[in-house]
């Protein structure tokens, strides 16, 4: 199981240390007001219009693109709650066909003095050694709320930004964490909008190439509040791009630990303190391995994305222990300053990493797949660089899949006149189109002309091999989810997108190899988008909202019903359809 939570770190350190990288936090803070005042943040709300500039001034055009597997939250033996060495994640990663990969390990002092400079030595030279993509990240302790993945290219100054970021922004090392008042979590938020928008700024300075940052397990503990979300994300949109749509720890239910009523990703928390008040006890748990937020039609992610803004999901694996293997923690030298340190995340400081593991040939605890084993990202890069992951990540072209699911999805829609829809786009951005004469993929904007009909061309790719329990993935169904973009909201807790709902749903049962899937909207009139989704249909029923909503969606699991390779989905992320 996981231990996220270290003890606090003190400011004071933090501050000499960012004196040390050549920051003050007097000039941090002033950098970051002034970038949030920039996008329409001086104070909170009111940020929506900047958001749709910048999602508006993208172009619609669908690119030629390469889709690489990517896991942007992984650790290693540099978190002082994991065990592995990175030989062994990019072993295991490169086994199972990862293209990229992202080290996140959690924030707190003693790795960003000494852990963070170790782990980027080893990871240049892994980079040197492999045909890897492989990020140094950090998973960042968001003030007042959840974790976060934070991904920034590789560059000069990079590391210098990373251990600034963490020591500046980290909730946890800045005690921003739990706040007693309301008073002090409107703090703490703005806390967390300032980083963002600092992180941004550093970027559009050129300090760094590229950065991206998502919110890890949201639903886990209840303390991602809806509006914090859109605080995070309207702080600087093309930095803050979504949030894990299931978390990882897909197999706490298995583990060789489990324990009645243990579920996928470790959901099985109640509401504390802090938690937000208005979700229910069902947003605690799982439904077919995705969070509430994400799997609920009609829900919370789809109420972010009614309002018209890019709001992306990912899928990882947050690999920290592996279910079932058979390594256990290394031993640490017996001399001191070891021996007399009180707990072991005192002796894992005095590096910021944990001794190598040891194979003992027996079964070990752990909730986690290897990356890539069981969850993976699909990313549509148009090259194969840092900067391309980034970018496709950014601009939402991206699916995820649990258990291998598919093997490929291609997602084309096009604007043609009424009772012309029957043809598909040539997959190269030809065919119908809109005015431009193209067609949009996975976050994509498409522009129709009222009373045109939209076409939606799905291609799937079957998978052909054995998953990694045996199983051979066979796609059920596949399910077209669409609503109305009815704008921004006056309620920056809305988690109610009450007119989307499950439109279409194609049988695929013991369809193979590859083959297309045609839905039509026909003579559009008001602005929408649409999303897919599926599985291979073993759980399902009525949706969180009725079966007149979402008449086949993912279920609760009881207990002893969490074996995530019975219970497989892919979930795409969306297009926008402008209507004029």
């Amino acid at each position: 199981m996981h231990a996220h939570d270290a003890p606090h770190s003190h400011a004071l350190d933090a501050d000499a240390e960012l004196r040390a990288l050549g920051f003050s936090r007097r000039d941090i803070l002033r950098t970051a007001g002034i970038a949030l005042a920039a996008g329409g943040l001086s104070a909170f709300g009111g940020a929506g219009a900047a958001m749709a500039r910048t999602a508006s001034s993208r172009p619609t055009a669908d690119p030629q693109l390469s889709w690489l597997v990517g896991d942007h939250h992984v650790h290693t033996q540099f978190s002082h709650d994991a065990k592995y060495r990175m030989a062994q994640q990019l072993d295991a990663a490169q086994h199972y066909g990862v293209d990229w990969l992202a080290f996140t390990e959690h924030s707190n002092f003693a790795h960003a003095e000494r852990g963070l400079p170790t782990a980027r030595e080893l990871i240049q030279q892994e980079r040197d050694a492999r045909g890897m993509l492989i990020f140094q990240g950090l998973e960042w302790y968001i003030p007042a709320a959840e974790h976060a993945s934070v991904l920034i290219t590789p560059g000069s100054d990079d590391i210098r930004i990373l251990r600034a970021f963490e020591l500046a922004w980290d909730g946890k090392l800045n005690a921003w964490d739990k706040p007693q008042t309301d008073a002090e979590a409107a703090e703490f938020a703005r806390r967390a909008a300032e980083a963002v928008a600092w992180l941004g700024a550093q970027k559009a300075a050129g300090t760094i190439g590229d950065a991206v940052v998502l919110a890890n397990h949201p639903m886990r503990l209840g303390i991602d509040s809806p509006h914090e979300l859109r605080i995070w994300r309207d702080a600087d949109p093309d930095i803050f791009i979504g949030m894990e749509g299931a978390p990882g720890a897909q197999g706490s239910a298995i583990s060789q630990n489990a324990r009645p009523g243990d579920q996928r990703g470790e959901y099985v928390n109640a509401p504390r303190p802090d938690s937000w008040a208005g979700y229910p006890a069902d947003a605690y748990r799982p439904y077919g391995g995705f969070d509430w937020a994400t799997a609920t039609v009609g829900g919370l992610w789809d109420a972010l994305l009614a309002e018209g803004l890019p709001f992306w999901i990912t899928s990882n694996s947050d690999n920290h222990l592996t279910v079932k293997d058979t390594w256990r923690i290394g031993d640490y030298p017996s001399g001191e300053p070891y021996a007399s340190l009180p707990s072991e995340f005192d002796r894992w400081a005095v590096r910021g990493m944990r001794p190598d593991p040891v194979d003992t040939g027996l079964p070990q605890g752990g909730s986690d797949f290897w990356p890539g084993q069981f969850s993976r990202l699909h990313t549509g890069v148009t090259t194969r660089s840092y900067a391309g992951v980034l970018e496709a990540m950014r601009r939402g072209r991206m699916w995820v899949d649990h258990g291998h699911l598919l093997n490929g999805l291609d997602v084309r829609v096009g604007a043609t006149m009424p009772g012309k829809g029957n043809g598909r786009g040539n997959g190269n951005g030809g065919g119908w189109g809109n005015a431009a004469g193209t067609t949009v993929t996975l976050g994509g904007r498409l522009t129709a002309k009222r009373g045109q009909d939209v076409v939606v061309t799905i291609t799937v790719t079957a998978t052909d091999y054995e998953n990694a329990a045996g199983i051979l993935p066979q796609l059920a169904h596949v399910d077209v989810i669409a609503g109305p973009v009815t704008g921004s909201t006056a309620d920056a807790d809305a988690m109610r997108a009450p007119g989307t709902r499950v439109v279409r749903q194609f049988d695929t049962t013991g369809r193979r190899g590859t083959f297309t899937l045609t839905h039509v909207f026909e003579q559009v009139d008001q602005p929408f988008y649409l999303r897919l989704r599926g599985s291979d249909g073993n759980r399902h029923g009525a949706g969180y909202y009725g079966a007149s909503v979402d008449p086949a969606g993912p279920q609760r699991h009881g207990d002893g019903e969490g074996d995530p390779w019975t219970d497989t989905w892919f979930y795409a992320n969306p297009v926008f359809v402008d209507v004029r």
